[in-house]
């Protein structure tokens, strides 16, 4: 079943695009609110404060209503920001949750395998994915290291299906999924509704690279441009060579990367990548307010892609992780605005 909504294509969806997660966080606070049913959550981090304080005071007032609310995250993710206990505190009020893949002091290459997802589900019907975890940062209530910048998608519809299916497959380590009562539920379609939207997951434990194959497949379909925005630079060979071949055939391929890391070692590894692109006419720039969170690819103005799936290593080989790729949605134009207007505030590298 995971594989089958792993590559679903979905209609009756309307997609919204959040080029930070400022706006994102004040359509999903009224959006919590409204839950009558059930509120899946899904982070790579939570971490205490503005953000993550108003998300749990909903929850748990949901919880005491009685809805169905769960909330997973990764041990590795939060090991500093959450108590190590905080799973057990979040079922005492009711909240159904429990930390992914508890971290041991001992060298174990399982250790590798964090759940990088960002998935939320309202009622089965309203989802939201991106970069943006759930922590300050992540709205610029903090400034870690400059300006936050980031991605998130909101949809509702029938894609929402997918986010759900994905949410409770990793429910399903603690005990059989639960997809009949979730899935088989009908969701309105919106009136602004318009094109085709396939939410995907990825998971290290398959042999499938799907995070990697897409990004490949995107870049050999471009025919005019395909812009993209990463944290993270860490290519294999084939990821490379799928940027340079689009460039040396004439797309024109732009990379946004960071100004100001938030880590050193991954930061001197993407310079190591920039001689050989650039030499294949890629473009790069770095975006000078700070550190550039989005994972955003749009190709030639008809496809893009959003979500969770970094160009690097760990993203594409060792971590769960999940995404969108949409085809004829509304947002897609102003995903490239976003790109464009991001542009305006980077240095061109040569």
């Amino acid at each position: 079943l995971g594989d089958v909504y792993k590559r679903q294509l979905y209609g009756g969806t309307a997609v919204r695009y959040y080029p930070d997660g400022q706006t994102m966080l004040a359509d999903m606070l009224p959006a919590l609110q409204s839950a009558e049913r059930s509120i899946f959550v899904e982070s790579f981090i939570i971490g205490m404060g503005e953000m993550w304080g108003q998300i749990h005071e909903i929850l748990r007032r949901k919880a005491a209503a009685g809805l169905d609310v769960r909330v997973i995250y990764d041990d590795a993710g939060c090991l500093s920001l959450l108590p190590h206990n905080y799973a057990e505190l979040l079922r005492a009020e009711g909240i159904r949750a429990f930390s992914f893949n508890r971290c041991v002091p001992v060298l174990n290459l399982v250790m590798n395998n964090r759940d990088h997802r960002k998935i939320m589900v309202i009622d089965g019907k309203i989802g939201f994915t991106g970069g943006v975890n759930l922590a300050d940062e992540y709205i610029n209530h903090i400034q870690k290291h400059g300006r936050w910048k980031d991605a998130a998608v909101m949809l509702e519809g029938e894609a929402v299906r997918s986010l759900t299916a994905q949410f409770l497959q990793m429910w399903g380590i603690l005990k059989e999924p639960e997809y009949e009562q979730f899935l088989t539920r009908p969701i309105p379609v919106p009136e602004n509704a318009k094109g085709v939207a396939a939410p995907y997951g990825d998971c290290p434990l398959d042999g499938e690279r799907v995070g990697e194959m897409v990004y490949i497949d995107l870049l050999n379909r471009a025919r005019d441009y395909i812009h993209i925005m990463t944290p993270y630079l860490i290519l294999d060979g084939e990821l490379e060579t799928a940027l340079k071949f689009a460039a040396e055939r004439g797309v024109d391929v732009h990379l946004i990367l960071p100004g100001k890391p938030d880590k050193q070692f991954p930061y001197a590894l993407a310079k190591s990548h920039y001689s050989a692109l650039l030499d294949s006419g890629v473009k790069i720039s770095e975006w000078t307010p700070g550190f550039t969170h989005a994972k955003l690819v749009v190709m030639d103005g008809v496809e893009a892609v959003v979500g969770t799936i970094n160009l690097d290593y760990r993203s594409l080989y060792h971590h769960f992780e999940n995404a969108v790729w949409m085809r004829g949605t509304d947002c897609i134009a102003n995903m490239e605005a976003d790109f464009q207007d991001t542009l305006t505030r980077c240095r061109r590298v040569e």
